[in-house]
């Protein structure tokens, strides 16, 4: 089932337009990784280089570091556990189950961490962002950093399932 963009409304309310959005595109990446099997998520279907579920560990990960760890200014383990080096990873251990589990629950930590800030306000130092350096970025800012992290990837992903699927259909067709 695809979910449905939501329609840009009336409201002037930024902060739900941010968190609305979000929450369509996490639900838009779960749609996309349904009914993938084992080996196709973890397989590789671009030049660049990362499978499906790569990807979603990736958005788990990204969201959790620039509003939890960022924005929050809380302590986080692993901030880059998606990573080693310029490579997304993933443990064999790891089911995407477990992975849209952790999107849900940054979503839900989103919305907890957004409400109870402007949006002008700076994002916490100490974590993400240390003492002493640059101001900070805004909360707005930040949002819209993840807003367009969520929206590349989904396109990402969208291509590799296309080809997924495309070659699905090849090798039914090349058997019948």
């Amino acid at each position: 089932m695809t979910t449905l963009q939501p329609e840009p409304g009336p409201t002037t309310d930024v902060r739900e337009l941010f968190l609305t959005y979000l929450d369509f595109y996490r639900s838009s990446i779960a749609d996309t990784v349904a009914g993938l099997t084992e080996e196709q998520l973890r397989d590789y279907r671009l030049p660049s280089g990362w499978s499906p579920i790569e990807l979603v560990k990736h958005l788990a990960h990204m969201e959790r570091r620039w509003l939890v760890w960022g924005v929050a200014g809380a302590a986080i383990k692993e901030p880059w556990g998606d990573s080693v080096g310029e490579r997304w990873t993933v443990r064999p251990d790891e089911s995407i189950d477990e992975l849209l589990a952790e999107l849900r629950a940054g979503g839900a930590s989103t919305r907890r961490i957004v409400g109870s800030r402007e949006l002008s306000s700076s994002s916490a130092t100490g974590g993400r962002f240390p003492k002493g350096k640059e101001v900070p970025p805004s909360v707005a800012a930040v949002l819209f950093h993840v807003l367009q992290e969520y929206a590349r990837h989904a396109g990402h992903l969208d291509i590799a399932r296309e080809l997924i699927d495309a070659g699905q259909r090849t090798r039914s067709s090349s058997t019948e």
